[in-house]
């Protein structure tokens, strides 16, 4: 564990590509172990070959190895394949009464792409985790709803993602034309979900990305 605390406080301090001036106090000190401490897992993690160390007189220089990045980078896919796992976890609130509006207007799509008459309104989920909603779409290909024209106004095209919340299979929309990731989950279903899975502002829920 302190191997990988000491590999990730190196890369912070930018020991990536370059050798870095360090001081054993300090790193100590942002670890919480001892001076020797420090020294002993320099030893160590040179002898392993995921650090690159110079000492020049009384100043020490270190650098990630090459293996030292590998193992980072195998950490965090790692952690990356068990966090993002198509897993949202957020909490309900309230809209500001377009959802109903655009549903209306999409009724006709979502009903022959995603095979429902949805409910004419949307649930709107505050994401907690993870940080974006397209964080738990890795790898998931959308259902994309065709842009329309309709009594002279232009409705772009919609990305959505099958999702299921509680036992009600339904759907996240995303406008195609969306800049930033959204921390809104906006989700069409068959039902009122609100009435259905008994929630109201405030509620917690995890919604699961339906995959294939």
């Amino acid at each position: 564990m302190k191997r990988i605390q000491m590999l990730i406080l190196l890369a912070r301090k930018g020991a990536l590509g370059r050798k870095i001036k360090i001081t054993l106090r300090e790193l100590a000190n942002e670890l919480g172990i001892s001076p020797q401490s420090v020294l002993r897992l320099f030893e160590e993690m040179e002898e392993e070959g995921l650090i690159e160390k110079d000492v020049l007189g009384r100043k020490t220089y270190v650098e990630i190895s090459t293996e030292g990045l590998a193992f980072l980078e195998s950490l965090c896919d790692a952690i990356s394949e068990a966090l993002y796992n198509g897993i949202i976890i957020g909490e309900v609130i309230s809209g500001i009464g377009e959802g109903a509006y655009y549903v209306r207007q999409y009724s006709h799509l979502i009903r022959e792409y995603l095979g429902f008459d949805p409910y004419p309104g949307t649930l709107n989920v505050r994401v907690l985790f993870p940080k974006t909603v397209f964080d738990a779409f890795c790898g998931v290909r959308p259902v994309i709803l065709p842009g329309f024209s309709k009594e002279g106004r232009t409705f772009g095209d919609v990305k959505a993602y099958r999702v299921q919340i509680g036992d009600v299979e339904g759907a996240i929309v995303i406008p195609s034309r969306t800049v930033h990731p959204p921390k809104i989950a906006e989700i069409v279903a068959p039902v009122y979900l609100r009435e259905k899975l008994g929630l109201k502002d405030g509620s917690r829920v995890t919604v699961k990305v339906v995959r294939g």
